[in-house]
């Protein structure tokens, strides 16, 4: 196997993979489910991750660091730091409105996981932490008197309006969240 196609059917793995876990959890998307739905050999899943967790982990690693650039890149668009902290909502409020939205993939992963140190916990984790530092960073271009605190507020607001949107299936959800947004900006 020549290494384009060592590398399609590893993208293809990933990608078969990313959308079951999505939307049935990890629990649910078995090698079975897995072989047939991406149509490869089942030797072919473990040549390349060895096993099943190592599979979810580079899923994971992979959406986070595509959701980051997605939602960094939209979030910029903003001309200016307070507009891209009400950014945050609006690019939000798109993705809960768009088709396939089952909430916050991190969590919904970790929640299937009761060890702090599993792998696909300690991704999620780093995921969170990496939206708070995008956060803080444009606190710190808005010039908040105390970034740290300000970040980790709308952290809590993003992820209430993504829990919110994703449990009650009502974008605005994220409208409300940014109204709050303001609110904190503004004091």
């Amino acid at each position: 196997m020549n290494s384009k196609s060592t590398s399609e059917v590893r993208e293809r793995l990933l990608d078969t993979a990313e959308d079951l876990i999505y939307r049935t959890g990890i629990s649910a998307t078995g090698m079975d489910l897995l072989v047939k739905t991406s149509g490869v050999a089942r030797k072919s899943i473990y040549t390349h991750f060895g096993t099943k967790d190592d599979l979810v982990e580079a899923v994971l690693r992979r959406r986070d660091e595509r959701w980051m650039d997605w939602f960094r890149t939209e979030v910029r668009r903003a001309e200016s730091p307070e507009a891209q902290l009400l950014a945050l909502f609006t690019v939000l409020r798109q993705w809960f409105g768009s088709d396939g939205f089952r909430g916050c993939a991190f969590v919904n992963t970790a929640g299937e996981t009761g060890d702090p140190d599993d792998p696909v916990r300690q991704v999620a984790r780093e995921h969170k932490e990496k939206l708070l530092g995008f956060v803080r960073e444009i606190c710190l271009d808005f010039g908040a008197d105390y970034p740290d605190a300000l970040a980790r507020q709308l952290l809590i607001l993003i992820e209430g309006a993504i829990n919110a949107a994703h449990l009650l299936g009502d974008p605005s959800y994220a409208d409300d969240a940014q109204a709050m947004a303001r609110a904190l900006i503004r004091r």
